[in-house]
C-alpha cells in the first residue's frame, strides 16, 4: 500500500507522528509532506526533531515543492491522510485552492477518486469550518475529527492518540491492534 500523509500546523502533531510510526511498522510506503507550521508545532508540542519524523517515511517533500511526484495524478497512490489538518488547509481543499503541496496532493487524491481522510483538530468549530467539512463530506471525503472514544477505558494520552490513529487506519483496511474493538469484551457500566 502507498499513502500520502500530510501534517499541517494544527495542534496535535502527535497524531501524525503516531500515524507515521504505525504505518512504518505495517510496511506501508509513505510519502510525507509537512507544512511550515507543522514543523513549528513539532518543536512546540514534542521533543522529536524533524529528522526523526522524516525517517519514519520512505519519501518526504517540502510543502512548497509543487513539482513533487504526489502533485500529479499519474503518480499512483492508495490515498491520503491529513493528520492533523488545520482549518486553513481544509478550506484550501474544500475550495480547490491548491497553493501548497498538501492541498495539491489532496486535490489530486480527490480528482483521481482515491480515498482522502482528513483529521481536523480545531475547537470550537465555526459555521465556516462546518460548511467546508460538509462540502468535502458530500463528495466522499472522510472527515475524522480527533475525537477519541472512551468505551475502551483509556489509561493515558497514548491510548487516546491510538484510538484516533486506529480509526484512520480502519478507513484503509490496515490491520492494527491500537485499541480494543467494541464488542470484543463486555463493557462495564459504573453507576
Amino acid at each position: 500500500m502507498r499513502l500520502v500523509v500530510g501534517m499541517t500546523g494544527s495542534s496535535g502533531i502527535v497524531y501524525g507522528i503516531r500515524m507515521l510510526e504505525v504505518l512504518k511498522r505495517c510496511n506501508v510506503d509513505v510519502h510525507l509532506i509537512m507544512t511550515e507550521w507543522a514543523k513549528k508545532c513539532l518543536a512546540l508540542e514534542t521533543d522529536f526533531d524533524l529528522s526523526h519524523v522524516k525517517s519514519l517515511a520512505g519519501n518526504y517533500s517540502e510543502d512548497s515543492n509543487m513539482a513533487a511526484n504526489v502533485s500529479s495524478g499519474t503518480h499512483k497512490t492508495d490515498g491520503m491522510i491529513i493528520i492533523p489538518c488545520s482549518m486553513k488547509t481544509l478550506s484550501s481543499i474544500a475550495n480547490g485552492y491548491e497553493e501548497t503541496l498538501v492541498a495539491r496532493a489532496a486535490g489530486v487524491t480527490i480528482k483521481e477518486s482515491r480515498k482522502l481522510v482528513i483529521v481536523p483538530r480545531e475547537t470550537p468549530l465555526t459555521s465556516i469550518h462546518l460548511e467546508n467539512m460538509l462540502k468535502l463530506a458530500r463528495i466522499g471525503i472522510v472527515i475524522l475529527p480527533a475525537m477519541p472514544g472512551f468505551y475502551n477505558k483509556p489509561k493515558n494520552v497514548d491510548d487516546l492518540i491510538n484510538h484516533v490513529v486506529g480509526k484512520c487506519l480502519d478507513q484503509f483496511n490496515i490491520e492494527h491492534d491500537l485499541f480494543k474493538r467494541w464488542g470484543t469484551s463486555k463493557p462495564s457500566v459504573d453507576n
